[in-house]
């Protein structure tokens, strides 16, 4: 029996940003605990073998259509960043290498940055601008992303995600239970309640 409910995620991922969004406003209301798991979704790709919808003109101008879509029923501050889609394994590494009680507002902040107001999250003076709204020092920051146990640590959470059966992001695990994409972040929660 799940504790929390289990949210692999990558920013990089517009649906990661608005499960994330739904994730903050579920955790203010209900007595729900979600573990945020980081992963480097264009590694997890290239272990199973998928072509990133990017990638796909067809399916980028779908899934920029259907993200604004989402976000208008939600009602979540989104904007489809040009910029998309960066490398985020600083970013991902940054995440896994802070102290636990700057993990929130780090999520939070670069998710808005790159999501709701259309920022390059890939840029160093802009992760400079955003570290220091979340008061990170930035010296150890840069020298903890190059850490080698770091790097590791990220590539070792994005091959057991792939372990999983874990293929997309967002995903929930709930009571060793797989739904993917945002649009199941409801069945996760149900999973979760009915057996709490």
């Amino acid at each position: 029996m799940s504790k929390s409910i289990d949210f692999y995620f990558d920013f990089v991922s517009p649906y990661s940003y608005l499960a994330h969004k739904r994730i903050r406003k579920i955790e203010e209301r209900k007595n729900i605990k979600f573990k945020y798991k980081p992963i480097l979704l264009g590694g997890l790709h290239n272990l199973v073998g998928i072509t990133a919808p990017a990638f796909v003109n067809k399916k980028a101008k779908y899934m920029i259509r259907d993200c604004k879509i989402i976000a208008k029923k939600f009602n979540i501050n989104f904007m489809f960043n040009s910029m998309f889609p960066i490398s985020t394994v600083n970013l991902m590494r940054g995440l896994i290498s802070i102290k636990i009680d700057k993990k929130n507002i780090y999520i939070d902040k670069f998710f808005d940055a790159y999501w709701s107001k259309g920022l390059n999250i890939g840029k160093e003076k802009v992760i400079i601008s955003i570290l220091k709204k979340c008061k990170i020092n930035k010296n150890d920051f840069k020298k903890n992303i190059k850490n080698e146990k770091i790097k590791k640590k990220l590539k070792i959470l994005t091959q057991k995600a792939y372990e999983k059966d874990i293929f997309g992001a967002p995903t929930f695990i709930v009571n060793n239970k797989i739904f993917w994409g945002q649009d199941r972040l409801d069945y996760a929660i149900e999973e979760f309640l009915r057996t709490k």
